[in-house]
């Protein structure tokens, strides 16, 4: 899962030559002798979901704005770019299991949340009523947290919680 080739469209591996490299804002003085002379720490580059329902997953995470190809709802296997680099990945639990015959689904609370930033407090509140008229559960209503921010909760098609989220006052960070 995690180990594959970056895949373009079609499922043809691309080839990025930067795509490991690492940002000066990442060095430090000295590498950790933990991990051995010339070696580098492992960089986080996909986040993997395990899916029940393929199609009905992309659907979900083409409604909060994810770029996925055409066509892949029939795929066992579907990759997606993210900003900033990172990717997100899905595999049907056929697929797991093809690998690891003794994986059974997970039971109980979410394992890893997945959070939406919108652009203001008022897109929260309406991409939440948009996935819940498509259907999706809502887990917990828009509302004003006391960190400052718009958020809400919806479930994806596997029940896993998707945050969404805005400041409430603007934030120079966010200014052009």
């Amino acid at each position: 899962m995690t180990g594959d080739p970056p895949r373009g469209r079609g499922g043809r591996a691309t080839l990025r030559p930067d795509r490991h490299a690492t940002s000066d804002s990442y060095k430090t003085s000295a590498p950790d002798p933990a991990y051995g002379a010339g070696m580098n720490a492992p960089r986080l580059d996909v986040i993997g979901l395990v899916v029940s329902d393929m199609a009905a997953s992309l659907a979900f995470y083409r409604r909060l704005g994810l770029d996925l190809p055409p066509g892949a709802e029939d795929a066992p296997h579907v990759e997606a770019d993210l900003p900033g680099g990172m990717r997100i990945a899905w595999d049907t639990e056929d697929v797991i299991r093809s690998f690891d015959p003794g994986w059974t689904r997970p039971e109980g609370g979410d394992r890893i949340g997945l959070a939406f930033r919108c652009g203001t407090p008022e897109e929260v509140d309406a991409t939440y009523d948009s996935l819940v008229a498509a259907g999706h559960a809502g887990h917990l209503k828009p509302w004003d947290a006391f960190w400052g921010q718009r958020y809400a909760v919806v479930l994806d098609p596997d029940g896993s919680g998707v945050s969404l989220f805005a400041p409430n006052a603007p934030d120079e960070t966010d200014a052009p």
